[in-house]
């Protein structure tokens, strides 16, 4: 599986953004999909997962309420619509993909994408 991320930019606080996740493979439709991010000198930590529907999303603390995760298995790609952004969301974005189970740990992921910036000045 060949992930690409896009859709990162810098925008101010309080704005919005998009970020795409395109795969190849046929078996898309059957992968778990989740968003990681990692911020300058800090450890990767998750962000939001979904599972193969669509039906099923967990979001992570901090993006609760202001992060949407969904998924389009007919075009193979997952959107993270990101609302209401803050100065600390700034970080590169990763998709990942992986066979089984909602998880928040990135070491279960098995395929990973390249990444795409996110800066949101104050």
């Amino acid at each position: 599986v060949q992930l690409q991320a896009s859709g990162g930019g810098l925008v101010q606080a309080g704005d919005s953004l998009r970020l795409s996740c395109a795969a190849s493979g046929r078996t898309f439709g059957g992968y778990v999909m989740g968003w990681f991010r990692q911020a300058p000198g800090r450890e990767r930590e998750f962000v939001a997962v979904i599972n193969w529907s669509g039906v099923s999303t967990y979001y992570a603390d901090s993006v609760k309420g202001r992060f949407t995760l969904s998924r389009d298995n007919a075009k193979n790609t997952v959107y993270l619509q990101m609302n209401s952004l803050k100065p600390e969301d700034t970080a590169v974005y990763y998709c990942a993909a992986k066979r089984y189970g909602l998880e928040r740990s990135s070491s279960t992921y098995e395929w990973w994408g390249q990444g795409t910036l996110v800066t949101v000045s104050s």
